[in-house]
């Protein structure tokens, strides 16, 4: 059976990008049908630290981040107390004296963009975080980062947001193939609108087979509750080497405290293998590079363990604008591989700007597909 236009818009995929898509979409004035093939905030979307942070990979990961970080703050107040935001701040630690050097181009950069930094001394730094281990040189504190439970934050987007009620959900609805403004679901139905957003992460490849995404594994290990162990999201200097540069697998430090008082640790990284399943050795060596930050974390009791997958693009941008001209009527909102609830409402934004030929809140063209494929039209 075919339905046409039940919606303006339809977004493939629950997930925090496609339910900042929706909520943004629906904003506008625009009635949107939400299909996911499971449940909301699955995915990516669970698997991950929620960590909400300015990054400077590049001056394109800047201009993202901080925009979508701003929005973030702006949502905050209307945040339930199950999504869990905190604005714990970021504290990125550095070991050594030439990380310290890396503290201050940081720095350097975040004010040339009005992020406001503080540069911290070992003495500030061990003032902020006791529980660090000894010899540490410093840090660079981000005061405005927070986190948020991704989640509940997505289904709030949906179901409880100023535009929720131009939102309908449908669980359960599995898009297998796309075509000019419509989606074909499992069961043969096909369904049409205006505009299609594909925002399901890997599983986007198989609706548009060209995407360049390739699976980033990663393990988090939860603890039971230790309030007060740690104040602010800790990460390790090297940690934006190992997030986007690594071609093996990787590990750094990055651990996180939740508002139940547990301790979320991180991250690794690993290329080679789409197994879900918890790789022991991997973990082990996270969990290892971890104490030798915290030496208190061998002492505490951890409760779960898991994996997910991040969808990585080549260049570590996201792919924010139109799949194509033989897909006319379909966009892309995909590729942020750890960064999608950061940047998931700068990426609803820009992408709502192309669709409806709206002036970008900041410069679109470092994350339009068309980089990566011919034939995709510029927006």
């Amino acid at each position: 059976m075919t339905r046409d236009h039940v919606a303006d818009v339809i977004v493939v995929g629950a997930g925090i990008v496609g339910a900042a898509c929706a909520a943004a979409l629906a904003a506008r004035g625009l009635h949107v049908a939400v299909l996911e093939a499971n449940g909301v905030g699955g995915g990516a979307t669970a698997a991950g630290m929620g960590h909400i942070v300015v990054m400077n990979d590049s001056p394109a990961e800047l201009a993202l981040s901080r925009y979508s970080r701003e929005l973030w703050l702006e949502f905050a107040p209307r945040l339930r107390e199950r999504d869990a935001f905190s604005r714990c701040g970021t504290l990125w630690v550095a070991s050594d004296d030439e990380e310290l050097d890396a503290a201050r181009a940081m720095q350097t950069a975040f004010a040339a963009q009005n992020v406001a930094a503080q540069l911290l001394d070992a003495n500030a730094l061990y003032a902020c975080e006791p529980a660090l281990a000894p010899g540490m040189a410093g840090g660079l504190r981000v005061g405005h980062d927070s986190i948020v439970y991704a989640p509940a934050a997505a289904e709030w987007l949906l179901r409880h947001s100023p535009a929720a009620a131009n939102i309908r959900l449908h669980t359960g609805a599995e898009v297998i193939a796309l075509e000019p403004s419509r989606v074909v679901l499992r069961t043969g139905e096909t369904l049409g609108a205006a505009h299609v957003v594909v925002a399901n992460g890997l599983a986007a490849q198989r609706l548009v087979p060209w995407l360049p995404l390739q699976p980033k594994k990663g393990h988090l290990l939860i603890t039971d509750r230790y309030p007060g162990v740690v104040r602010h999201q800790l990460l390790e200097l090297g940690y934006i080497k190992s997030a986007h540069h690594a071609q093996g697998t990787s590990v750094a430090f990055n651990v996180q405290p939740r508002p139940t008082g547990q301790l979320l640790i991180g991250s690794s990284r690993q290329f080679d293998t789409t197994d879900p399943a918890v790789d022991m050795p991997v973990l082990a060596q996270m969990l290892k590079r971890a104490s030798r930050y915290l030496p208190s974390l061998p002492g505490l009791n951890a409760i779960r363990a898991w994996t997910g997958f991040r969808a990585a693009s080549p260049d570590g941008l996201p792919l924010i604008g139109p799949a194509g001209r033989d897909l006319r009527g379909v966009w892309l909102a995909v590729g942020h591989e750890g960064l999608g609830v950061t940047t998931s409402l700068a990426t609803a934004n820009l992408l709502a700007a192309q669709i409806l030929d709206e002036p970008p809140p900041i410069a679109a063209h470092p994350y339009l597909p068309a980089r990566f494929a011919q034939g995709v039209e510029h927006a």
